[in-house]
């Protein structure tokens, strides 16, 4: 394996329902490598996504240590979780969360703007992804005017908009009919390949995660 850039060690979640205490994630331990795709696999409600809200430094309450590119990041404080998040990570949901006030170049260009990238450098990278994802004739049109899975690629340019070293998607095809998330899916991993970086994708699809270069499942709290 490349050098790591997510070690997960001990990762453990519980909520309180009453006088129940809920276990979703039991002492979870993963490393991924730099430039390596791997597919979180598990049935819903098995803590997919509880461990990549973890690991995406989204909210608190975990327990164990997270580190992101050699940087400890389960103890950091809220400006310097925000810088990782910034500086490192890229997110894919299952529905795309694109702002529908601007089109698709301008929903790929902001955050390149909040790291600082002047407006051309922005243009010119938004540009670039939306093209290599067949996008090129539609850098002008809104969310609204858009298909699914042409919203779903925006969204992929976006989450690869800063060059993060690590992308995390949670069901990133879940919402796309079969035909249409095959295409996406190949075209997400074709350009997470090309940019060189590592993913970290949530699916209970097991067709999907057979794609990807290596398969961790996640059950009852724990990986197996």
């Amino acid at each position: 394996m490349n050098s790591p850039i997510l070690e997960v060690t001990g990762l453990t979640r519980s909520f309180q329902q009453g006088d129940v205490t809920i276990e979703v994630l039991r002492g979870v331990d993963l490393t991924v490598g730099q430039g390596e795709i791997v597919a979180l696999l598990g049935p819903s409600g098995s803590g997919k996504s509880t461990m990549l809200q973890a690991v995406g430094l989204l909210e608190g309450g975990f327990q164990g240590s997270i580190r992101i590119a050699g940087q400890e990041a389960s103890r950091a404080d809220a400006h310097a979780r925000t810088v990782l998040r910034r500086d490192y990570l890229g997110f894919v949901y299952q529905f795309h969360h694109l702002l529908p006030d601007f089109n698709a170049t301008e929903n790929v260009v902001l955050p390149q703007l909040i790291r600082d990238r002047t407006r051309a450098e922005a243009d010119e990278r938004a540009t670039a992804l939306l093209t290599a994802l067949g996008l090129g004739h539609r850098l002008t049109h809104r969310p609204s005017q858009l298909s699914g899975g042409e919203q779903q690629r925006v969204a992929v340019a976006r989450a690869l908009a800063n060059k993060p070293a690590l992308v995390l998607a949670d069901e990133p095809t879940g919402n796309l009919d079969e035909s249409t998330a095959d295409v996406v899916l190949a075209e997400f991993l074709r350009l997470v390949r090309g940019e060189g970086s590592a993913a970290l994708i949530a699916t209970h699809n097991e067709r999907m995660a057979s794609k990807m270069d290596r398969v961790v499942r996640l059950a009852e709290g724990r990986l197996v």
